[in-house]
């Protein structure tokens, strides 16, 4: 199952890619217990099969290894909807400034936040709270070696993103974003036992490394339809060559496209509610 219609929140049902890439292990156990002199074909099956598996989970919008929210459910899109998602935050110089644009055009965001940002900023995040913003897990640590990590190194860091947003800000996140959309066949199980969903995107624009904030709009808003996810970054926002970061140059023009295509954004919470 994939983009809206990813359930089995409490349960883990693994996907066709992943039951095929066990069965294969399973079928290589008894090849090499009958036969050993089968070995070095064996081998090189699982070598290919691990490189098939590492390949398909950089893919961030990607569904072979499980549900992965890529778009808002029917209805809502059906209801003219979209989600403004923000990643990496809170950060002191820039989420404030996103929160007063968000609050002008009344407007409900959902920030995938990162633990230690959290830590290092609690106000902030209890701020974005407070004002009615949807504060989803995007990790402890944001380690971007994330998708090499084991089932320990993930677990620990989808329940400490978890438990710090939870005890600093009371909200209880339903979704989960993996660090730059990577992952392995370890997570679903994880996020599944903690009864969350993953959640990528529809759209994003590059804006951390993307300095040009036409490009970033055009990226953005190009195609723009009801039922999109759209990806923007207030931590580690690339900067414009006035040092402006680019979130807050192009923000204002998403909300505008939103307004003038009557699209309405609601949160990630909202639409799956």
């Amino acid at each position: 199952m994939s983009g809206p219609v990813a359930s089995g929140l409490g349960r883990w049902f693994p996907s066709a890619f992943t039951k095929a890439s066990a069965a294969f292990h399973g079928v290589a156990a008894v090849t090499l217990a009958l036969d050993s002199s089968q070995f070095p074909f064996v081998v090189s099956g699982l070598v290919a099969n691990h490189m098939i598996l590492s390949t398909v989970g950089l893919v961030p919008r990607g569904t072979l290894l499980g549900p992965n929210i890529t778009c808002l459910p029917a209805a809502a899109a059906a209801r003219g909807q979209v989600a403004l998602t923000i990643d990496d935050g809170p950060d002191a110089a820039v989420t404030p400034a996103v929160l007063e644009i968000l609050d002008h055009y009344k407007v409900r965001a959902t920030f995938f936040a990162i633990g230690s940002q959290i830590l290092a900023e609690p106000d902030i995040a209890r701020e974005i709270v407070r004002r009615g913003h949807g504060l989803e897990n995007h990790s402890a640590t944001h380690p971007y070696h994330f998708s090499l990590l084991g089932v320990r190194g993930m677990t620990n860091e989808v329940a400490n993103g978890q438990k710090l947003i939870r005890q600093v800000t009371g909200f209880e996140s339903r979704f989960f974003r993996a660090p730059a959309g990577l992952r392995n066949p370890l997570l679903q199980p994880v996020l599944s036992s903690m009864g969350l969903r993953l959640a990528s995107w529809t759209r994003r624009g590059f804006d951390t490394v993307e300095l040009d904030p036409t490009r970033v709009r055009r990226r953005l808003l190009d195609g723009l339809a009801a039922g999109d996810i759209i990806l923007q970054h207030d931590g580690a926002a690339a900067r414009t060559q006035s040092g402006q970061p680019v979130i807050l140059e192009v923000l204002p023009s998403v909300l505008d496209a939103f307004n003038a295509r009557g699209l309405s954004a609601v949160t990630l919470g909202e639409a799956f509610s």
